[in-house]
């Protein structure tokens, strides 16, 4: 998926993405790209986090349509603070490609993971997607997310995508705007995480 027709789903405001060979092999080869070190292939989480994390705190159930999804592999620590900010990126970033698949910039589900700042960039850069006539499709692949526990309030995560089989679709013709797949198909996000009053 190209960056400058469909950017990835949380490259805005506090959360800045930066291409680094670290997140992929960077020769463009597919075959090579399919296997990239440090990542166990076998240990795919699920998109959503179960039930028990959403508890009363407002979080949305958001299910993406069945020609796009959001793989999350190795996103567990063992450390039940860290893996319950992690969850709530893994959210973020599901209520931010189901609001770009779906064309709706004022999807409840971004003021849940998005304030200030941040959350109208977010409505602005879903509005700029639509406009241009793009949604999304395939999948988006995030692995090698390392955590940082600031306090008991903030954390630091960085996480790389792998947009290799996912592709901008047109939303009229519904045709899949198939790219090759290079070093940009990598990208590494660094962001900072607040905690809200609900425990978001």
């Amino acid at each position: 998926m190209k960056r400058h027709s469909l950017p990835t789903a949380t490259a805005f405001a506090a959360t800045t993405a930066l291409l680094l060979t670290a997140c992929g092999s960077g020769d463009g080869n597919p075959k090579a790209n399919d296997k990239i070190a440090g990542v166990d292939r076998e240990s795919t989480g699920s998109a959503t986090p179960g039930a028990s994390a959403s508890d009363n705190a407002g979080r949305p159930d958001v299910a993406l349509p069945k020609d796009l999804s959001d793989k999350f592999e190795g996103w567990s620590t063992g450390d039940a603070a860290k893996d319950a900010a992690l969850a709530d990126v893994r959210r973020k970033v599901d209520s931010t490609n189901y609001a770009i698949a779906g064309g709706d910039a004022e999807l409840p589900a971004l003021g849940v993971y998005y304030s200030g700042t941040a959350l109208a960039d977010a409505g602005d850069w879903v509005t700029s997607i639509v406009k241009d006539g793009y949604s999304i499709t395939g999948v988006n692949r995030y692995y090698n997310a390392k955590i940082d526990l600031f306090d008991s309030a903030s954390a630091g995560v960085v996480y790389c995508e792998d947009q290799s089989k996912a592709f901008a679709k047109d939303r009229k013709t519904g045709k899949v705007i198939k790219t090759a797949v290079t070093a940009k198909s990598y990208v590494l996000y660094s962001t900072r995480l607040e905690k809200n009053e609900k425990g978001v």
